[in-house]
């Protein structure tokens, strides 16, 4: 069936096409009688307007883009979960694109969104993207752009965090509080600012505690996976016997140390004390329960639209916009596996 257009609704009613979009858009100008000739003759004929033609007019596709390093994370979803919220309230549909952490996969969804003609694009990064072309692409471009999460802190664009240094200087802290005196770190790639900054927040929580800063404790993820967790927990026990705390960089590879250490006798909290990041809901479900970073995840969605919708609106009304970052605040959740 072909689509109905505007013409064929004002020959049949021998009204102009001009009138005929008034009456759809309840124009004051145009009769009720005629205006309900109109919408009656619309629904009938299942006339639909033509989306690019109303782009084309406006310059809005109320379509944002959406690109996160991977949906089945318990954070990442709930970020989706509040952009998607944020975005129906205020009339705008969520392309939603999952980059495997993969660079080049990243770069041909930023072309696909550009090619789109989105109104603007969240993003948070992938472990092996940093401040590369696809990225300098959307901001030469003016395209309304925020990162949140995983950022570089060299794109010239909004962003939404959490402070990664303070936040992993405060979970070492619990531990050295509890009374660890031999910490190792599972972290993530070297790569993304947040696993960066998780690291220096370990290695600043040594220092300020007068605790040797030892490398060889340190394990590096590839995938940030269940498996490393719980091969590395493998890996530290055989190295380092005497390591009393682990601080790893999310749940996920932290429930893979909780698994490594329940299948071996190692009890925890009083052999090793183990903290993650993220406080996703398997913390609360695995034995024993997981202490956790908080990662405020639905305030990071809201925050990462309402300041895309900011910029959005200051791009449509040619308005000058600075970029800014919002950061928002942390806590720690003490559960099993810290409680001594």
């Amino acid at each position: 069936m072909k689509d109905i257009t505007l013409k064929e609704i004002a020959t049949t009613l021998g009204i102009s096409i001009t009138t005929v979009s008034k009456a759809l858009k309840n124009y004051p100008d145009v009769s009720a009688k005629t205006k309900q000739a109109v919408i009656d003759l619309a629904q009938n004929l299942h006339y639909t307007p033509n989306s690019f033609a109303v782009n084309l007019r406006t310059k809005e596709s109320k379509t944002i883009g959406l690109i996160i390093p991977e949906v089945m994370h318990h954070f990442f979803s709930n970020v989706i979960n509040a952009i998607i919220d944020e975005a129906e309230k205020n009339g705008y549909l969520v392309i939603i694109l999952q980059s495997n952490e993969s660079i080049e996969l990243e770069k041909k969804q930023v072309d696909l969104l550009i090619n789109k003609r989105v109104d603007g694009i969240l993003m948070s990064l992938s472990n092996e993207s940093n401040y590369d072309n696809h990225i300098q692409q959307i901001i030469n471009r003016k395209i309304p752009f925020v990162m949140f999460d995983k950022i570089t802190k060299l794109a010239s664009c909004s962003k939404v965090i959490i402070d990664d240094q303070k936040a992993g200087f405060k979970a070492v802290q619990h531990l050295i509080n509890i009374g660890c005196k031999k910490i190792a770190h599972i972290r993530g790639p070297l790569n993304p600012q947040n696993s960066i900054d998780r690291f220096i927040g370990y290695k600043k929580a040594l220092e300020k505690n007068n605790i040797p800063y030892d490398s060889n404790l340190v394990y590096t993820c590839d995938k940030v996976s269940f498996q490393e967790g719980y091969d590395f927990t493998a890996q530290i026990i055989k190295e380092h016997p005497d390591v009393d705390g682990i601080f790893i960089i999310t749940d996920l590879a932290a429930s893979g140390v909780i698994s490594y250490c329940n299948e071996n006798q190692i009890k925890i909290p009083h052999q090793i004390a183990v903290i993650g990041f993220s406080n996703w809901f398997m913390s609360q479900v695995i034995s024993p329960k997981l202490s956790s970073v908080d990662q405020p995840s639905h305030e990071m969605g809201v925050a990462s639209f309402n300041l895309l919708l900011e910029e959005m609106n200051a791009h449509r009304d040619e308005i000058p916009f600075t970029p800014r970052t919002i950061e928002l605040e942390t806590d720690i959740i003490i559960r099993e596996s810290t409680t001594r």
